[in-house]
């Protein structure tokens, strides 16, 4: 059972958290229709919808890293090609290749500024990602779990805030994308699906969003499978 207020992963029948002896409730509300996601396998609920919590490892698995660090490298990558755009047109293009390695060293600036703000936020949030998946024949919806979510849009205001401070739009960008803690991803949109079973995850995405789904072991190739199965649009698997 996990801790309604630090997040903490428990026993199953523990009364009291073992991290911040916070009294343990089940995880029950109306938005997952009275079912308990705190045992993290997946279930088929009374309303017919599949409902189940994953919890990653922030450290072990790298695919959140991943998420952030192309963010940055797409975002530069833009920029880049704009001033080469111009160093051409003004300049020939045996100038503008001279910027070359300058996108080099911005990359791997880029990079260890990345993994030292991914350290911070692992830290942050306890050097785990929680999440709630509900899961029908239309979609799935991808949601931040309630105790992490708030400290998610607080840590994305405040990178806006320096963003906005400084001048950097890629900051606030990223600032931005870090306060949303929900994804739905309708079936009849999804172009495409990768799965990737050591890592836990499937990537569902259509032509403007981007879903990540997360299941364990035992019930990744039935997830990944039920998604398949309900996504008529299919251009790669």
């Amino acid at each position: 059972m996990f801790c309604q207020k630090c997040g903490h992963k428990n026993a199953d029948n523990a009364s009291f958290c073992s991290a911040c002896g916070e009294q343990l409730t089940v995880y029950v509300t109306e938005a997952n229709n009275g079912f308990d996601l705190s045992q993290g396998t997946v279930d088929l609920c009374p309303d017919g919808k599949y409902r189940w919590r994953y919890e990653m490892s922030l450290f072990k698995n790298p695919t959140y890293f991943w998420l952030v660090w192309k963010i940055f490298f797409f975002i530069i990558l833009g920029i880049f090609a704009m001033v080469m755009i111009f160093d051409t047109i003004d300049w020939g293009i045996e100038h503008a290749a001279g910027n070359l390695p300058f996108l080099l060293y911005l990359l791997i600036g880029m990079t260890v500024l990345t993994v030292i703000g991914y350290l911070i936020y692992a830290a942050i949030m306890d050097g785990k990602y929680i999440v709630d998946f509900e899961m029908d024949e239309k979609g799935i919806n991808h949601v931040q779990a309630p105790m992490q979510a708030k400290k998610a849009k607080a840590i994305g205001a405040a990178t806006m805030a320096a963003g906005f401070a400084a001048g950097r739009m890629t900051t606030v960008g990223v600032g931005l994308n870090a306060q949303r803690t929900e994804m739905y991803s309708d079936f009849s949109r999804v172009k495409k699906i990768k799965a990737y079973p050591k890592r836990n995850t499937i990537k569902v995405n259509e032509t403007l969003n981007h879903n990540q789904v997360y299941a364990s072991d035992k019930d990744f190739e039935f997830v990944k499978n039920f998604i398949i199965a309900h996504c008529p649009n299919l251009k790669s698997k």
